[in-house]
Formats: structure tokens, sequence, C-alpha cells
């Protein structure tokens, strides 16, 4: 579990508690109030935060910027015990504490006596193919910078820079070559973390260590997050066959005997460059059980089809890739259909001709479009590749049941939306509703998007409406009271994605907004009013809401229709 926040007082509401099984703060326990006690790590007595220390001390107190005691770099935080990163790397490869012979410094040196600012004035001013001179900070002073910004270099590049005298690097890439093995076995822990050795490749398990507190800190991780990941980290790394390779993302899955969350290993590894996801995708293994138990020939050509539309093709004809909601829609229509010409014989689909498929075609206007359009894609990518001899569905014009006309919504329960309680609720709808926002573009709206009186979606710029204004100003303020800490660049997070970096997902966006038809219907009705307030002008919507020239035209369509329905 993450390590909660400090809760607050329940009498004033405001201060921290005193104590963490206590419920009151200083101020509001029985014949207060009372004088903090001094800090248990700084003993300062201002700034009592929870637990016995200060805001500055504590890890979930106000993020605040300081200098790093060793480089004095600019930017260090609480959470790296107000070191940078690189430091926090330098000081796990270098254990010497001593006089730095150049600056003079009580400080981490390396083997060659040499503080890590002196080092990096020495690398700042070297020459190209010039000799290290490690003594150039004496002379000429050394330049501060910014912390977690300084790039280095990872191999020597002459003669005099001796290999243990290279600084810990921020990134790394891994080894080429790779250690195959003769057979694998199930591996067996029976002294938990103690049964995996150490790392074989130090310096590589201090870069990923550095490259893991950077990840954390901008992520916003909890502490138990933090310390889990970083033994996930030394734990592949002790069990990898050759050290420095790349890690398989299915070699992740040790990382449960050890309660570890292989998710956030996995984004960090990512993030370094170090990781290699040779899983299948979940798609694929979802459709080769629903195919599982036809023949083989058509097999063969519902996994052409599959290919083709998961990953597409470079070669004419081209194609691009589909999502994979629609591979599972066209999928689910479809096999039933292709099963029961199975129990009628046919053992592919070359023997499948145009009765078949109008017979098999569904009553329903809706599942009628989708089981046309499914067939057509089928039958299509199979011809276009000369894995059937003709397409069935070709000339079929009353295969596809036109689209169902958009129509106007009840606009008591938007109001109701709209009212809600709830501001995360009250800020979905009021974007889809005045701006006619779609559910990805609502899931990938960014905190950066919403500037200068405007809502940037793409390369599109919408004025933002007072009232859309109110509503995702009252979010923000619950989402910073809720989630002071999070890093989060998305809008909308809730409390799985606010120690992440991920937007929310397709279910969070339907149950938050609560309407039927979702986001999709008052999206439609959005810009069904937009079409009869401009009289039916394409080039406005297209541009306002960012569809084609057919999708404006249904809509258009839909406005000059003799009777509206009636929305109540």
């Amino acid at each position: 579990m993450n390590q909660a926040l400090p809760r607050l007082c329940r009498g004033c509401g405001i201060n921290r508690r005193a104590e963490r099984g206590g419920t009151l703060c200083w101020d509001c326990l029985p014949g207060g109030p009372h004088v903090p006690p001094p800090c248990r790590r700084c003993g300062t007595t201002k700034n009592f935060f929870a637990s016995g220390l200060c805001g500055r001390c504590h890890q979930h107190g106000p993020i605040r910027i300081d200098a790093c005691p060793d480089c004095h770099a600019w930017g260090a935080t609480q959470h790296h015990g107000w070191m940078c990163a690189p430091c926090v790397a330098w000081r796990a490869t270098h254990r010497t504490v001593a006089t730095c012979s150049t600056c003079a410094t009580t400080v981490t040196v390396s083997a060659a006596g040499v503080c890590r600012l002196c080092r990096v004035e020495a690398r700042r001013q070297r020459t190209p193919k010039g000799a290290l001179d490690l003594t150039v900070a004496a002379r000429t002073g050394a330049q501060l910078f910014l912390a977690n910004l300084h790039k280095k270099r990872t191999n020597p590049t002459s003669p005099e820079e001796e290999p243990h005298e290279i600084e810990v690097p921020v990134d790394r890439r891994p080894v080429d070559h790779e250690q195959l093995v003769l057979f694998s076995m199930a591996r067996v822990f029976t002294r938990g973390r103690a049964s995996v050795p150490a790392p074989r490749d130090p310096v590589l398990a201090a870069i990923l260590d550095c490259r893991t507190l950077h990840f954390a800190e901008q992520a916003g991780w909890a502490g138990v997050d933090l310390s889990k990941t970083r033994a996930g980290m030394r734990l592949l790394l002790g069990l990898q066959d050759t050290p420095g390779a790349a890690i398989r993302r299915s070699e992740l899955a040790v990382l449960s005997e050890f309660f570890v969350n292989q998710r956030l290993v996995a984004q960090v590894l990512e993030d370094a460059g170090m990781l290699v996801d040779d899983r299948d995708a979940t798609v694929q293994r979802w459709f080769e059980t629903r195919i599982t138990g036809l023949p083989a020939a058509m097999t063969a050509e519902l996994n052409l089809w599959f290919s083709i539309m998961h990953n597409g093709s470079t070669t004419p004809p081209r194609r691009r890739p589909r999502s994979e909601t629609t591979i599972r829609l066209y999928a689910r229509a479809t096999l039933p259909t292709i099963r029961s010409w199975v129990d009628d014989g046919h053992g592919s689909l070359r023997e499948i001709e145009r009765s078949h498929v109008l017979a098999a075609l569904p009553a329903d206007p809706t599942d009628r479009r989708i089981h046309g359009q499914a067939m057509r894609s089928i039958f299509g990518i199979l011809k276009a590749n000369k894995a059937v001899f003709i397409n069935p569905t070709s000339g079929l014009a009353h295969i596809d049941h036109p689209p169902l006309a958009p129509a106007p919504i009840n606009l008591d329960h938007v109001r109701d939306a709209l009212a809600s309680p709830d501001p995360a609720r009250a800020a979905v709808v009021a974007l889809t509703v005045f701006h006619g926002l779609t559910n990805r573009q609502l899931r990938e709206l960014r905190l950066v998007d919403l500037r200068d009186l405007h809502v940037i979606v793409g390369d599109r710029s919408i004025p933002h409406a007072p009232p859309v204004r109110q509503r995702v100003g009252a979010w923000l303020d619950h989402r910073n009271q809720r989630w002071p800490d999070s890093t989060n660049p998305h809008l909308f997070i809730h409390f799985r994605t606010a120690g992440r970096l991920e937007p929310v997902g397709n279910r969070w966006i339907y149950l938050t907004v609560d309407l039927p038809g979702g986001t999709q219907r008052l999206r439609a009705d959005r810009i069904l009013h937009e079409a009869a307030a401009t009289g039916g002008d394409a080039r406005r919507l297209c541009d306002l809401f960012g569809i084609g020239i057919n999708q404006a035209s249904r809509y258009i369509a839909a406005i000059t229709e003799p009777a509206m329905p009636d929305p109540s």
C-alpha cells in the first residue's frame, strides 16, 4: 500500500495532526495552543508538519528548492536528501570522504582525490581529444549549474582518462551481445531477496538507481513505491544472464515473488531505454482464443486479416493499422457467423458466396451496419492480398444500414450534470457540452492546454467559455486540495493516476459523465446545435469540431428534416 499523506486536524481542518495516531493539531489539543516540539532531524522549532518533523524535512512537506551540498547545483529537493540525482549516483560508486585535492572541500571524492564538481569543471573545459586536467578548477574556478541537467560522456576518449575515473553517466546503452541459456529453469527463492546475488555491473546499477530516483521525483511516487522499485531494479540486475543487456518485459514476472509492482519498474526501464517488450499484444491473445477450433485454412485467413488490421501494411495495397477497439468490434460481430458457416461444412472463406453474406445479416439496423462493415473489412483485405478469389460483399449497396441521424438529447439531464456537486463531472460535461471535445481529447487534455482563456486541442485554439472556465477552475481547486503533490501533467486525474504520468481511462470518463450515451451523445448534440445556429455551415462545423465533410453533412441533413424529435 502507498504511504498516505499526513492527515489534517479534525478540529480546525487546516493544520497537520500532532501525532500519527492522534486526531488534533498542537493548536487544538486540550489546553492549547501548544508550542510544537523541535524537528527531530534539523532541530528547528518552526514550520511543524507531522510526526515530529518540520515541513522541510518531512518527505510529504511542501516541495522546496535548495542547493546540492556536494556540487552546489541549484534545484535539489528533500526527496533525495537535498542532493541532486548525479551526486546520489556519485556517492553510490565512490565511498571515500576526504579533502578534494583541487578545491580543498571535504566531500565524497574519486580514486584520484577529486570531487564531482571539480571533475565536471574539468570535463567542461576539456578540449576535443585533449587530456583531462583535474586541476583546472583550482586555477579558473568552477562554473555552477542547475541540478539534474548536466550531461556526461559515458566512455573515455583519451588514454589519460582511466576507466575507473569516469563519472557515473545518466544514460547508458545496453550491450549488443547476449548470453543465451541452454534451457530455462524455474527460479526458487527459498531465502527471499537474499537468494538473489548482487548486480554484476555496479555502474549500471548506480545509473538505474539514479534514473529511478529522478523518475520518482517527476511522477510523485510515495516512499513505499520508490523503495520497492529500487529493490526490484537491483533484483533484476542480479538475475541477469548478460550483465548490461536490455531487460525483457517478460523477465519482470519474477518480481511478483517479492511483491514488487512490475508496472513501476517497467516505466523506469522504458524511460532509461533498457526495456524490450517481448509480450504479445492483449488483443492478439484475445483473438487467438476466439478463433480456436476453426479449420486450418480459415484460421490462416483470419490471422492474415488480423495482422493487417493490427500492424498495417507497408506494401501495396498499403493500409494503416486500426485501433484495437475496431478489431474487437469486427471480430465479435463476424465470428458467430463464421462458426455457423463452419457448422454448415465450409472450411475456408473462399467458399463463401454472396448469398451466404446476405443470409447472415441481422435485421436490427445497428447490428446490420456493424456486421456489414466487418464483412467488408475481412473480405476486402483478403481479396486485396489474393487470399480469396472473389469479394462476396462487393457491389452490395444495401449491406450497410445508413447511420442514424443525430438527434437532440434531454437538456434536463445536462443541466443536472452541469450543476453536479462532483467537480470532475461538472468539468467533463462542460467541456463536452460547450466545446464538443471527444472522449480521447478529454483524456489527453493537459494542464498547459488551458492558457490565455483558450483551450488548445491539437492545432485548434478554442475560446474558453465562462461557464466552462468556472467549472474547470472548481475542478483544479479540488485537484490541488486532494492531490497537492501530483506531477501528472493531464487535467483529469484520479486516485490511481495521481502518482503516475498517464491519463485516465475511457471507463473513468464514462462513469464520471453518468449520462446515456456518454460524451458521444453530448458532443453530437453540441454539433447539431451549432449546425442549426449557423444555418448548416459545413466549413464552420469542420473547423470548430475537427470533423470531416461527410460527418458534417450528416448534421446538416438532420436539421433540414421536416420534423425534429422532441427531446423531452
